[in-house]
């Protein structure tokens, strides 16, 4: 079974921004699973991430609580 717990390559992590506003994503953890989430307040998206690769479609983001 493939780790879910899999980081994404810095220099990926480093070009990636919000498929929705165009901010900047920050690292999180929820459930002991990591996700990135937007920095833009007024968006705030909430992206996870499956066997490393991040799953930046807006349609499958969660919205913050």
């Amino acid at each position: 079974m493939a780790d879910n717990g899999a980081r994404i390559e810095p220099w990926l992590r480093d070009i990636l921004r919000c498929p929705a506003c165009r901010s900047e994503l920050a690292d999180a953890e929820v459930g002991g699973r990591p996700e990135l989430h937007c920095t833009n307040g007024g968006c705030g998206l909430q992206y996870r991430i499956d066997d490393g690769v991040p799953v930046l479609l807006v349609d499958e983001a969660r919205k913050p609580a």
